[in-house]
């Protein structure tokens, strides 16, 4: 691939990542406040001004190369987004939601971090050495938020389940509505 090549491909990738990050400032407010877990609401408000840090190092590095960070609208993070507004819209206020909300941040988080090793290897293939420790700063803390989701996921996911037995336990009334059985599960 020709150099000139792989820096257009460089800032095409730089403008996907920042418009997902644009998105997802929008987005982080909505899951915090889905969140029944406070842990988990605080780390969503946490990961929103990081969410800002990034922004701001990704204009860093556009006004670097003397580039617009806009052009480009992230279609994969605009789907992410749609299916954690999915899960918010689908299960009530309960642990069930907040499992539902950990599983949509770290399929962001994830492609986050795909995002961010690529453009970080081009940054280093290109000279561009303070992009690439921007970049490598990014990657870090979406590697850390992805780790703390899943040191949330295995308190609130036992909840979950423990949620979801709870209404296993439930038998109908006369009235038709669900009440918990008295009687204990051997």
């Amino acid at each position: 691939m020709e150099q000139n090549s792989l820096r257009e491909l460089y800032i095409e990738e730089l403008k996907d990542l920042y418009s997902a990050e644009n998105q997802l400032l929008k987005a982080i407010p909505k899951m915090a406040k889905a969140s029944e877990s406070a842990d988990l609401r605080k780390g969503f408000e946490q990961h929103l001004e990081q969410t800002r840090g990034h922004v701001g190092r990704l204009e860093k590095i556009f006004n670097n190369l003397g580039e617009s960070p806009k052009g480009k609208k992230c279609k994969g993070m605009e789907g992410l987004i749609s299916e954690g507004g999915e899960m918010i819209e689908e299960h009530d206020e309960s642990e069930m939601r907040d499992a539902g909300l950990i599983s949509a941040a770290q399929r962001v988080e994830h492609y986050e971090i795909a995002g961010y090793g690529c453009v970080k290897t081009y940054a280093t293939l290109l000279g561009e050495d303070e992009a690439a420790a921007l970049l490598g700063q990014t990657l870090q803390e979406e590697k850390d938020t992805d780790q703390k989701l899943t040191q949330l996921a295995e308190q609130i996911n036992v909840e979950a389940a423990s949620e979801d037995s709870e209404e296993d336990d439930a038998v109908p009334s006369r009235s038709g509505a669900r009440v918990k059985s008295k009687v204990a599960r051997a």
